[in-house]
């Protein structure tokens, strides 16, 4: 029986950035996410991504322009069966909501949308927390439809907010969960064990990482 083929988007920096993207190959050749990475798309070229994808013997696609067709023309190309945005920083447009998956620092709503990622999360969720406002942040997953960061969430691991806390240091803690549980959770989006089924979503008994 054939893996279910992942393509992943993932923008990076020239100087750095896909970790997440690293995580999942390197987790697919393990076992722990049984499925096959058939390629990464980044908008920048030259970058952190593309190293990466050179080192890991992924084929790397260069996307520098977002409108929905752009999407579409690489979907149908690569065929795909889940796309997964794993710090991609641009608006998706027109991909199958029940197969697009995002993972992102934060709680979409209150810590999301354009602009609101990495260090601009952690940013925001500090001064939360010292104005009273909050006291933990978190990893969230969800199935991706036409907004920034938002979408039937499927996967939510709450993270304490330390006093001591800076913004790198709690920008480090949630990037340990996100590179933990990313791969482990993807494996069960891609094998049906968790599924969108119209605007609900399906996942297994006893299952306790819903918000």
């Amino acid at each position: 029986m054939s893996k279910p083929k992942i393509l992943v988007f993932a923008s990076g920096s020239k100087e750095g950035g896909g970790s997440g993207f690293q995580e999942l190959v390197e987790n697919s050749r393990t076992g722990v996410l049984e499925a096959e990475i058939i390629g990464v798309v980044s908008n920048i070229l030259r970058g952190g991504v593309q190293r990466k994808s050179m080192n890991l013997k992924i084929p790397f696609y260069h996307m520098d322009k977002f409108a929905e067709q752009n999407y579409q023309r690489i979907m149908e190309r690569l065929k795909p069966d889940y796309i997964c945005l794993s710090g991609w920083l641009k608006f998706v447009r027109g991909l199958p909501i029940s197969r697009t998956i995002n993972i992102h620092p934060g709680i979409p709503g209150r810590f999301g949308g354009k602009d609101m990622f990495g260090h601009h999360v952690h940013k925001a969720v500090i001064e939360a927390f010292k104005r009273g406002e909050i006291t933990e942040t978190a990893v969230t997953m969800h199935f991706v439809d036409n907004q920034y960061d938002h979408g039937p969430i499927f996967f939510q691991y709450p993270i304490l907010i330390r006093e001591d806390d800076t913004v790198d240091s709690l920008g480090e803690r949630v990037n340990k969960i996100e590179h933990a549980w990313q791969s482990y959770i993807t494996n069960l989006v891609v094998h049906h064990y968790i599924r969108l089924e119209g605007q609900k979503v399906t996942v297994p008994e006893n299952y306790p990482w819903l918000p």
